[in-house]
């Protein structure tokens, strides 16, 4: 068995959002595909305020960046934004402490490339900050 497709159903976790996060699965569902909602900002500084000061993110590819360079990447990707078609599916909220909760989902990019996603978020006095994000790549086409 090499493909995702065909892996037996009970490798597969069950994936249920308690019923008391509810509320925080909408909030948190409703900022994601993170860095990718021009409606929440698309300059740097909106970028900063999404983030904690320690934020990083470990991409598809296995490599860990910081938030220097994630910011950088935004920002350089904001100055000519590709298009950008994306659906998410299966979002899922798990308490991790008093004010911090992991999200993760799936999402299709362009029709063609999908990744399973997971943020950790924090609740903060100036509003939902991200911690960490991980993608990794299901399909790319």
């Amino acid at each position: 068995m090499n493909s995702i497709e065909s892996q037996p159903p009970e490798w597969e976790p069950v994936l249920a959002t308690d019923p008391e996060l509810k509320d925080v699965l909408s909030e948190l569902s409703s900022l994601e595909p993170i860095f990718h909602r021009p409606d929440l900002g698309s300059l740097r500084s909106d970028f900063e305020q999404m983030t904690t000061e320690d934020f990083w993110e470990t991409g598809a590819s296995g490599r860990r960046y910081s938030r220097k360079f994630v910011l950088d990447v935004l920002e350089e990707r904001a100055s000519v934004p590709p298009p950008d078609v994306w659906e998410t599916s299966d979002l899922h909220c798990r308490r991790l402490g008093e004010d911090t909760y992991l999200l993760t989902y799936t999402l299709l990019q362009e029709k063609a490339r999908l990744t399973r996603r997971s943020t950790i978020w924090q609740s903060t006095p100036r509003g939902w900050k991200i911690v960490y994000h991980q993608g990794t790549v299901v399909q790319d086409a």
